[in-house]
């Protein structure tokens, strides 16, 4: 098996936590290298990786295969650009760029340099999504007419991250948890026909958005997006409803949790979430009301890696690709102008 030598762009907390941890355990991967301006925090991990002080000398090393960009949403396209011209494969974090122009541009560059872009859009592989997902594709709710996604914080104090509450293109609740929304919606709908969007600051002294909802057209159905940084008590974060039931389910995926106690994805139970989270569905089969509780499905990050050393090595599809990233970015661009204008937006 050829090993895919990949660098990381910084070691800050998805280099910790959502990419370090799944390439040091998949057998297609060396975490080879990483970007780091004066510290040392990925040696202390990973002993025996290569740390570069610029961005520029970690290109030119020519035994690179895959460059994970997981810096600031702002830097995401410069970056990405670099890698590309180097001749480095990529990952791109969520969002994959702070505009469609710049996706759009990753997407021709990549093309003509022949090297491919994933956007690591990671809660598609949440347990508890997996879970929905599975109920839409069986078919347990008919025609599904209405879904509501939330996503909700609590955390009334502003980030001591300062390039995260600048108020700039790419901060905000819209680009730091709606791209997981729309993601997880734009998987099992498609695009939508038009958007509304509206958005607000609700901490004190905030200059980002902090709260946001959308509404996704479809012909025949209506997806509501919601995110705030104040709800204490949350709601079901999925409620999906068709002509024959619905289905309720929390959001309870419990890998972020544990890779914050420093577990890995090599655990026989990884990926499962408590009993108590079980999803409710309520609908008919076969002329029967069913009303009962839905085992939960395994969830499991390194899902994503499997299928992208597969697409790097064996030219097979992409886990998550630019056009998806781009996807999302559209999104983002029409709730932007939705909201601005309080109006209802085409998509085109």
């Amino acid at each position: 098996m050829k090993k895919i030598k990949t660098a990381l762009a910084s070691f800050g907390m998805s280099g910790k936590l959502f990419h370090g941890p799944f390439l040091q355990l998949n057998p297609g991967f060396e975490l080879y290298a990483v970007w780091e301006r004066s510290k040392n925090l990925a040696e202390a991990v990973y002993p025996n990786i290569i740390t570069y002080r610029t961005f520029e000398d970690l290109l030119a090393d020519e035994a690179i295969d895959l460059v994970i960009i997981n810096t600031p949403n702002l830097t995401h396209f410069d970056l990405a650009k670099q890698a590309l011209l180097a001749g480095k494969h990529i990952v791109v974090e969520k969002p994959f760029t702070v505009t469609t122009a710049q996706a759009q541009e990753l997407i021709d560059l990549s093309l003509a340099q022949n090297k491919k872009i994933s956007v690591y859009q990671n809660r598609r592989w949440d347990s508890d999504f997996l879970t929905v997902q599975k109920v839409v594709n069986d078919n347990l709710l008919g025609n599904i007419v209405e879904a509501e996604f939330h996503y909700d914080r609590f955390n009334p104090v502003l980030s001591p991250k300062a390039h995260k509450e600048t108020g700039e293109l790419g901060t905000g609740i819209l680009y730091d948890l709606g791209p997981h929304l729309i993601d997880q919606a734009l998987t099992l709908f498609g695009m939508p026909n038009a958007v509304f969007a509206d958005f607000n600051k609700i901490r004190q002294h905030s200059a980002i958005d902090d709260y946001m909802e959308i509404l996704l057209y479809y012909p025949l159905l209506r997806v509501r997006l919601k995110a705030s940084i104040l709800v204490k008590e949350a709601l079901p974060a999925f409620a999906v409803h068709g002509d024959k039931g619905s289905f309720i389910k929390s959001r309870a995926d419990m890998q972020e949790a544990r890779l914050l106690k420093n577990e890995t994805a090599d655990a026989e139970d990884w990926g499962t979430e408590p009993d108590a989270e079980k999803g409710l569905l309520h609908t008919e089969i076969a002329g029967e009301t069913i009303r009962e509780q839905v085992p939960t499905q395994k969830g499991s990050y390194m899902n994503y890696y499997d299928l992208l050393y597969q697409a790097l090595a064996n030219d097979e599809p992409l886990p998550v690709t630019a056009q998806d990233g781009f996807n999302v970015m559209l999104i983002i661009e029409k709730a932007n102008l939705s909201a601005v204008e309080k109006r209802v937006v085409e998509i085109g």
